[in-house]
């Protein structure tokens, strides 16, 4: 901070008239076509600046010519709707000069401390885990579970999808670059965030703050704050489960139970669409209330308004409950040419799923086998539902969803994929396979 406070302060250098070739993004700083030599005649003390045409031809970029400890330093100037040199974006030139010259300034003083800054710090000492504690118990649920090699996590389910078992599951934290206001300090290694903006990253889903290079060294731990959530649907699933501390999406388990409690011998379950009004009343009462939101029969008497709310909210996950990097190993599988091959590649495929996907795929497998098992009441085969769930539980990637969904053979095998998944996940390998907890 002391550094930062002592850098040298942007001082541009202003033409007596505006250019008639300056463009609309620069002001008086800007010199038209100057050569380095002339431009260097111009900066007579450090954070001296101007913006000049190097006279070059190429209207890709200008040239930010600027004095730091009495030399001449130029970059390529650019805009995009805003001013960068490098990854950061500045709405104004002089915010740009003011952030590097500090930068500039820190680096020359302070080099060699920020080298071992980067290289000596441990996670385990950091103010995140020493000053946190309370917090980080207060938010990480202790389950009774068996570890295995130290990473993997089992535990036997019950049939009931209404299981409160719990799991803490790894989780990468959702960095994004991120513009501090005040004084602000790195939480890994407790130094200053320096920088007048977009001094380092933020995680969206627990508010750690961190240096850029520091963020690369924090592990898969992050304990999603409900307060940083916006309500349930639309929200990453393994985020949404560590926030709540479930196991699964507690909106799967209550629609997944309000269902077999009350409309699993309905006919044309999941494939008859509910009132999109009651729909969207329903997402909302859940988005609010969370866990408290009734769904009785006094409220949603029609069966399909819950059905096609969960089917809703697999839908807006971001990531989709079969993720695309699974999604292609399921897909695979389904057209190897016999049954047994097709199990044993599902089986392997499903061990690409991070876990909170997994004991969620597994709850929801069970719950449709329960479904089909009634299939003369209410009409619902393996084949149909199938049709149903397939776009929703394992969409194709955007880029590739045209050209995949186009295809009678891909349409085959992602149907045949959804149907043996019941079988799959039942299977005693699998229920093993299933409950282990697996990083992201």
């Amino acid at each position: 901070y002391r550094l930062q406070q002592e850098a040298p302060r942007p001082k541009p250098i202003r033409g007596q008239r505006r250019l008639s070739t300056c463009p609309p993004f620069y002001g008086s700083e800007f010199h038209g076509i100057l050569s380095q030599k002339d431009a260097s005649a111009f900066l007579k003390e450090d954070g001296a600046y101007l913006v000049r045409e190097s006279g070059s031809g190429n209207n890709d970029f200008y040239t930010l010519s600027l004095r730091f400890e009495g030399k001449i330093k130029h970059y390529k100037l650019y805009y995009d709707g805003q001013h960068y040199v490098k990854e950061k974006r500045f709405d104004t030139v002089d915010e740009l000069v003011a952030d590097g010259l500090v930068t500039l300034y820190i680096e020359e003083k302070a080099g060699s401390f920020i080298e071992r800054m980067h290289s000596h710090n441990s996670y385990e000492k950091s103010p995140y885990m020493t000053l946190n504690r309370l917090k980080r118990r207060a938010v990480i649920v202790t389950v009774n579970t068996q570890e295995l090699e130290g990473r993997i996590l089992m535990v036997d389910h019950e049939d009931s999808p209404t299981s409160s078992e719990t799991i803490d599951y790894d989780k990468p934290h959702n960095f994004k670059t991120h513009t501090f206001k005040g004084l602000n300090w790195c939480e890994f290694c407790g130094n200053f965030l320096w920088g007048f903006t977009a001094q380092g990253v933020k995680c969206e889903d627990c508010g750690f703050s961190a240096h850029n290079k520091c963020s690369e060294k924090v592990p898969c731990d992050c304990c999603p704050d409900l307060k940083q959530l916006r309500g349930v649907f639309g929200i990453d699933l393994t985020t949404l489960v560590k926030a709540h501390r479930t196991t699964r999406p507690f909106v799967v388990d209550k629609c997944i139970g309000e269902i077999e409690r009350r409309g699993l011998e309905a006919e044309g379950l999941y494939r008859v669409s509910g009132f999109a009004e009651e729909i969207e009343n329903l997402k909302m009462a859940l988005d609010r209330d969370g866990e408290d939101t009734d769904m009785s029969p006094e409220v949603y008497d029609n069966i399909n308004v819950i059905a096609g709310t969960l089917k809703l909210y697999l839908r807006l996950l971001p990531i989709p409950l079969i993720t695309f990097d699974t999604h292609p190993a399921l897909i695979t599988a389904a057209q190897l040419k016999t049954a047994e091959e097709q199990k044993k590649g599902m089986k392997d495929a499903l061990t690409l799923l991070p876990g909170a996907h997994l004991n969620t795929l597994k709850i929801l497998m069970e719950h449709l086998n329960r479904v089909v098992a009634l299939r003369s009441v209410n009409k619902m085969t393996s084949h149909n539902l199938s049709t149903v769930f397939a776009p929703t539980l394992m969409p194709p990637p955007r880029d590739l969803r045209q050209a995949f969904t186009a295809t009678d053979s891909f349409i085959k095998s992602i149907e045949s994929t959804t149907c043996n998944l019941v079988a799959v996940i039942r299977t005693p390998e699998v229920d093993s396979l299933d409950l282990m907890k697996l990083s992201v």
